[in-house]
């Protein structure tokens, strides 16, 4: 395990009080987790930069270069120096100095959402949505705690987030002090990387290299540790010291070579049915893989981290695999003689039984983190590498040579298309009852498929990523790996930040949608123009599915009403936006749908709209956990008993 050259002190339980340190207590996971490109500075270029421009003196901030400030001062203006505009930050005790020092700062806007989980959230869809860093701030304690899930979130999805947390002062850090938690201990397992700051003139540094780490290879979170004596204690900056990280610089992947990219594509030109397997880590190369695509006509299917990575409604999409994607997706993959597999982990929810995944097909894997190659399935081609540096490769390589126009999967092409057309997406209709995969065709009808989508975690989620369309790359948010609950609204929040003007809906689940439902407060305090759709069955729906499926629809703790009165919605979310000034509407009949949708997009800033729709509602196509593509279901619904 390579950590930064400094003496490492770690803490874990009650430990003794550290004497006078200099050190930082840190850690950085092996280089089988992550792995660099071409290394940046926070926003820049450089491992070992010149410092950046002083950013504008005022009169709350009225020190020279050369003259001594808070630690926190030279946090918050290190944070400018990495180009950081908005932070997500929520006050306490630990934290007070750093949301001084954040009033003084002329270039950062704090969003203050109303809990460290919603703001780290928040972060994260900033993140996802920008492809910039999102940053969070906690004090102590159970401020710090609140952000791990969100971290957690982020290190499976490699979203680059960078965390501040405030600590005890350096000597009650130990001694089980109030509001005190080991919270590098806490993280280890679920950051890239992480510090504890135990020395004021380290600041610079750190937060230049929680910045690179964050960004950099495989992106993650970045956690910083920075105990309040250190935060107020005063010290003049030293803006160029370089960064200490020679074990993470030394693991960078070299570019790929020709002669993998030219045996790669020997590979396509003896396929008759290839298929591209596109993940999350394509979301900087969307405008390669078109091109990729546009000169050798194969095929493509995302993965939920994917989506939008290459547009669905290309006629060459097949839209998502996995256990529940198109069946013609998972079809192709079934049926391929090679599979390229592009910043890919073959998840267990896209796979399904490993051994029965893609069992024709030869396997090229490209990914820029090596413990994924060979980890789960094994490739006979595998390039560890930026796939964005592959693509340009291997599109150089097919314009050079003209190999593209030997390729014909004109038969694959129609072979697919035939499944498209007896296999389509599609659901049932019942009177007036509204089903929810028609309100999300009607939202993309009204948006043209230009909005950006956040969701929480459930049906609804799966409804979302089967029924718009997502064109372009960071137009989809969502908690893939982890599968939080509680994501969507303030995801939302944080990708309306990041694009300002911009509308974002946040497709959600009512049992979703009250784990965060205090976010409301945020976005309608800044007016974002954040629009909360929620499919409403009053039930916890993929677990009542499975419950359908699997347990003789035996209700175990799913059902999110009112048991004294099941004919009311309980809680009443209407009633509850409007208390937070929010305009909302509830629909319950089909024939209202469109106009509510309609009325929701054209009213400026924040809006609820509440679409009561049937719990018997399945998420189709289904592969069981464990299944294969033969075990698929395509059929049934609540209604009927299994």
């Amino acid at each position: 395990m390579a950590t930064a050259t400094s003496t490492a002190v770690a803490f874990s339980g009650a430990t003794a009080a550290v004497p006078k340190p200099r050190t930082l207590p840190c850690h950085l996971l092996p280089s089988s987790r992550r792995a660099l490109p071409a290394p940046i500075r926070c926003s820049a270029v450089s491992p070992s930069p010149s410092p950046s421009p002083a950013p504008p003196a005022t009169a709350l901030r009225p020190w020279g270069p050369s003259d001594p400030r808070k630690g926190a001062d030279i946090l918050v203006e290190a944070l400018e120096r990495c180009g950081i505009s908005d932070v997500f930050a929520y006050p306490g005790g630990a934290s007070m100095e750093i949301h001084q020092a954040l009033t003084r700062s002329p270039l950062i806007t704090n969003h203050l959402f109303r809990h460290e989980q919603g703001e780290a959230f928040a972060a994260s869809g900033y993140a996802r949505a920008s492809g910039r860093v999102g940053v969070c701030v906690a004090t102590s304690g159970p401020g710090a705690t609140n952000l791990v899930s969100a971290l957690a979130d982020a290190l499976l999805d490699s979203i680059p987030m960078v965390a501040i947390t405030g600590q005890v002062p350096r000597r009650m850090i130990g001694t089980d002090a109030f509001q005190e938690t080991p919270i590098v201990e806490v993280t280890r397992s679920i950051t890239k990387h992480n510090y504890l700051v135990l020395d004021v003139e380290d600041i610079p540094r750190v937060i230049q290299e929680a910045f690179f780490l964050a960004s950099s290879g495989r992106p993650g979170p970045v956690l910083v540790d920075i105990p309040k004596d250190i935060q107020q204690q005063m010290a003049v900056p030293v803006w160029d010291a370089p960064m200490s990280l020679p074990g993470y610089i030394a693991r960078l992947p070299k570019p790929p070579t020709t002669e993998l990219l030219e045996q790669v594509l020997r590979l396509v030109g003896e396929a008759r049915r290839p298929i591209l397997y596109v993940g999350g880590g394509c979301s900087a190369s969307g405008e390669e893989l078109r091109r990729f695509v546009e000169l050798t006509g194969i095929p493509v299917t995302t993965t939920l981290m994917g989506l939008g990575n290459f547009p669905s409604d290309d006629p060459l999409s097949l839209r998502m695999l996995g256990m529940h994607g198109t069946v013609y997706a998972n079809y192709a993959v079934d049926k391929a003689d090679l599979l390229l597999a592009f910043g890919v982990r073959f998840d267990d929810r896209v796979t399904g039984k490993i051994e029965a995944f893609a069992s024709r097909s030869k396997i090229v894997h490209i990914d820029i983190d090596p413990a994924e190659i060979g980890k789960n399935k094994q490739p006979h081609v595998s390039i560890c590498a930026d796939v964005k540096l592959a693509l340009q490769g291997l599109n150089a390589l097919l314009t050079g040579t003209k190999a593209h126009k030997s390729f014909d999967f004109g038969s694959w092409h129609e072979e697919l298309e035939q499944q498209k057309r007896e296999f389509p997406l599609g659901y049932k209709t019942f009177g007036e009852a509204i089903p929810p995969q028609y309100a999300i065709q009607v939202l993309d009808e009204l948006t043209k498929g230009e909005a950006i989508i956040a969701t929480g975690v459930g049906q609804h989620q799966m409804w979302a990523a089967q029924y718009y369309t997502y064109k372009r790359p960071r137009q989809w948010l969502s908690s893939a790996g982890l599968g939080a609950m509680g994501f969507g609204l303030p995801a939302a929040a944080g990708a309306a930040v990041a694009n300002p003007g911009v509308t974002v809906v946040d497709i959600d689940g009512d049992g979703s949608f009250l784990m965060n439902i205090q976010e409301l407060a945020l976005i309608r305090i800044e007016n974002l123009p954040v629009k909360v759709m929620i499919l409403n069955n009053q039930h916890l729906g993929m677990v009542v599915q499975w419950e359908d499926r699997f347990y003789k629809a035996n209700r175990a703790h799913t059902y999110l009403g009112n048991p004294e009165n099941e004919s009311e919605i309980y809680p009443d979310f209407v009633t509850i936006a409007k208390g937070f000034n929010v305009p909302a509407v509830r629909v319950t009949k089909r024939s209202e749908v469109r106009a509510a949708i309609k009325k929701m997009l054209e009213t400026p800033g924040p809006y609820l709209l509440d679409i009561i729709v049937p719990h018997q509602e399945h998420v189709l196509p289904m592969i069981p956990s464990g299944g294969a593509f033969k075990d698929i279901i395509m059929e049934g619904d609540g209604r009927i008993s299994y």
